[in-house]
């Protein structure tokens, strides 16, 4: 009899993993505020197109970036929150397993813009179902500028599953509301 347990490809385990983290837009923005509030950011900028399936664009004046983590921050398990065991006893950030940038990265096309303040220029990455498209500097004000474009367009199924436009509006509402009112700073 042949053997029938095979290890999934990693384009797959990925797509898998991510439909956990990444259900709908709104998912998106949850998790890239959560980032903009964890980098600092005292003003972030939300741009939705067609209920964040063709845009979500999600722009900070956080801490921003260094080139090499930005390309690592969209590598599973990537944190700049952890460093040990021990750390996830005293976790004071909404973000912290390191798989937010990961999952939408691998559903979606993402182009990410981040400069830190004391740096002269910024990181431009864009990357298109986990895959690196791009890296090279760029000019751009400190802090990140997200933009994930094309939810889901790897995946039909789960883009059929998502709701009208005015329902997945709804959820991205909530989601925001929830982040600015739990944050008067912002």
């Amino acid at each position: 009899m042949a053997d029938i347990i095979r290890l999934l490809p990693d384009s797959v385990a990925n797509q898998i993993a991510a439909g956990e983290v990444i259900q709908r837009p709104a998912s998106v923005v949850k998790e890239l505020m959560e980032n903009s509030v964890d980098a600092g950011a005292d003003n972030i900028v939300l741009i939705i197109k067609d209920s964040g399936k063709t845009l979500i664009q999600v722009i900070d004046n956080g801490s921003g970036m260094s080139e090499t983590d930005a390309r690592l921050s969209f590598e599973r398990h990537a944190t700049s929150k952890l460093s040990s065991a021990s750390d996830l006893f005293a976790i004071r950030t909404k973000g912290f397993r390191g798989e937010a940038l990961a999952s939408i990265a691998a559903v979606s096309m993402v182009e990410l813009r981040t400069r830190k303040a004391e740096a002269d220029e910024g990181t431009l990455i864009i990357i298109n179902g986990s895959k690196v498209e791009t890296q090279e500097p760029c000019s751009c004000t400190p802090g990140s500028s997200f933009s994930v474009k094309n939810l889901f367009f790897n995946i039909p199924a789960r883009r059929k599953f998502l709701k009208s436009d005015n329902t997945e509006m709804r959820h991205i509402v909530i989601e925001f509301q929830k982040i600015v009112l739990a944050h008067s700073e912002i």
